[in-house]
């Protein structure tokens, strides 16, 4: 390998996000002309989404280029054996949950405790469910590297996504050194997304360990899991009228950032008088909203499947003017943080507000009616 001083390629956090989001939605949408899709797409992003592009070139290595550096392919590099980045694109619609059994490695609590340390800030693992999470876990097995080792290497093809427990990598491209992790990343999952031929080369600088998914794991669980989750939301969301107003990327954006809450019979979901931190739609079940009225609570309204709550407070930048809690057995609820709430339904901030008005007539009726009782 060469190890002279070629330019290094800098590409930020915001960057490697919104590339990731942008080739699981192309994937999970499969629309029928790429260049109208991402043209949409990221016009879309670019007036709903602003991106702040961060201008450090002091940053460590292991963050100087694309998280995905095994496979990522600086503009700069030509390569006559790559197709489209898109052929071959993993259908998860397609997919048959039956075919084959996901590899279980048994850990000892030592090992899945460091596993646990290793992935939790891996951006593909945030939307998984718990469920789904210890899936992952259970399907990662260790990989331990000498120096000089080669991890993956340009133009073979794709068989595991790697997560660095510790050691230093270097990345290379057509013999050139282009960017080192130190620690910590992750790398190999494009090739495996996208059924290519690797784009990079990693090789071990030092002694370290390794966190591996093999490519049929890896797709089983991320991706289906991505797109039965954004389905699954997918249906919510169209039954909620505030919503129409969105574009078919919007909705899957708004649906890839709900969490899925559940509270059982009684629980309390928001207290009156707390700070807002999200809003919530309605999956399944029955909430009750209640005030506080002198000494005690009175229920002003009831709110069911499809219905949501908890918008008022991040409209008004109040605290909460309600208290919800569930009722008549298990609810599930789908919750929107206020970063995503703000990212994504800012511009139905207008709509919103007009609910401003009944949300305060109802209020007002209710006391005046429990004043004259």
């Amino acid at each position: 390998m060469s190890s002279d001083s070629s330019r290094r390629i800098q590409v930020p956090d915001e960057l490697k996000e919104v590339l990731l989001q942008f080739s699981i939605a192309y994937l999970v949408e499969q629309p029928p002309d790429l260049i109208d899709f991402a043209a949409d797409y990221f016009n879309k992003l670019q007036a709903n989404r602003p991106i702040i592009v961060s201008t450090d070139n002091g940053a460590d290595d292991s963050q100087s280029i694309n998280s995905q550096d095994g496979d990522a392919e600086p503009p700069t590099v030509q390569s006559t054996r790559r197709k489209s980045v898109f052929a071959e694109a993993y259908d998860p619609e397609a997919d048959d949950d039956d075919e084959g059994a996901t590899a279980i490695f048994p850990k000892t609590d030592e090992q899945r405790a460091r596993l646990i340390e290793s992935v939790k800030n891996v951006l593909l693992f945030r939307s998984l469910e718990k469920e789904q999470m210890n899936q992952v876990l259970d399907a990662m097995f260790e990989r331990k590297v000498l120096p000089g080792d080669y991890i993956i290497r340009q133009g073979d093809d794709g068989d595991n996504f790697y997560v660095i427990e510790s050691g230093i990598y270097k990345v290379y491209i057509n013999d050139k050194h282009i960017s080192t992790y130190n620690h910590t990343g992750l790398f190999g999952e494009l090739a495996l997304l996208y059924n290519m031929p690797r784009a990079a080369t990693v090789q071990a600088e030092t002694s370290g360990l390794l966190w591996a998914m093999d490519r049929q794991t890896f797709r089983r669980i991320l991706l289906k899991s991505a797109f039965k989750k954004r389905k699954m939301y997918e249906e919510l969301l169209n039954s909620v009228p505030m919503l129409k107003a969105l574009q078919n990327y919007e909705r899957m954006n708004l649906a890839d950032a709900l969490v899925s809450k559940t509270y059982e019979d009684g629980e309390q979901i928001i207290k009156q008088g707390d700070a807002a931190d999200g809003m919530y739609f309605i999956e399944e079940g029955t909430v009750s909203v209640r005030m506080d009225q002198e000494d005690t609570e009175i229920e002003i309204s009831k709110l069911g499947k499809g219905q949501y709550f908890g918008e008022l407070a991040l409209v008004t930048h109040r605290p909460r003017a309600a208290s919800v809690y569930a009722t008549g057995g298990v609810v599930k609820l789908a919750f929107l943080d206020t970063d995503a709430f703000e990212r994504i339904l800012g511009f139905l901030t207008d709509v919103l507000k007009r609910n401003i008005l009944m949300y305060e007539q109802m209020f007002t009726e209710m006391a005046r009616r429990n004043t004259n009782l």
